[in-house]
């Protein structure tokens, strides 16, 4: 497929290959010799994902996508911090991609640890786990407050705050959305039926 120039035209190509993964259709489209070979001296993605890095969210499988296709940066909880942004603006500023897409999914082990620790029930002793449950706390209590704290409610105003966080943090990427060169779709992953369901959107897509 010819790369996608608009948000528009990116977030189409995203939902069409989940479509075709939902419906086993996968056309497994850039992931041949050629592909490899022709894309070994630079590389031009049509979108960024930032997602969750649990094994269940292989982003070039669930968007039937190929070498290439996707700039993914990953981490439990889709957790942002000066490292993901740093990857995201050179996602934007080098490389030019339309879209920045933030992905989480049902129940998220990270989102879960957070629960819990919110709850005085947290059992994991890692230090660095802590530091994700710490900044994923402060969403937990945000549901809890306005009656929603099931993990379904918070794992989506997780993929909300997060959203604003880049945004608010980053001028090359409030900049590139402004100027209605980038997009931002937040959306949730359903883990049996494979589907990639948007909850927000900043900028257009349209």
């Amino acid at each position: 497929m010819s790369r996608p120039q608009t948000p528009s035209q990116a977030w189409n190509a995203m939902v069409a290959g989940n479509a075709r993964f939902v419906n086993d259709d996968r056309a497994h489209p850039n992931q041949d010799v050629d592909r490899r070979e022709s894309i070994a001296q630079g590389q031009a993605p049509f979108a960024a994902l930032f997602g969750c890095a649990d094994s269940r969210l292989s982003a070039e499988i669930i968007f039937d996508v190929g070498l290439g296709d996707l700039f993914v940066v990953r981490n439990a909880g889709q957790v942002n911090s000066e490292t993901i942004l740093g990857s995201l603006e050179y996602a934007v500023e080098v490389l030019r991609v339309p879209l920045i897409l933030v992905l989480g999914h049902d129940e998220c082990g990270a989102v879960k640890a957070a629960i819990d620790f919110t709850d005085g029930n947290l059992a994991a002793k890692g230090v660095y786990i802590q530091h994700i449950v710490d900044a994923i706390a402060p969403t937990v209590l945000e549901a809890k407050a306005a009656g929603t704290p099931r993990i379904e409610n918070v794992t989506a105003l997780h993929i909300k705050d997060t959203i604003d966080d880049i945004i608010t943090k980053s001028k090359v990427i409030a900049d590139a959305v402004a100027a209605g060169k980038l997009a931002v779709v937040g959306a949730n992953y359903r883990l049996v039926a494979g589907e990639v369901q948007p909850i927000t959107v900043v900028g257009s897509v349209d």
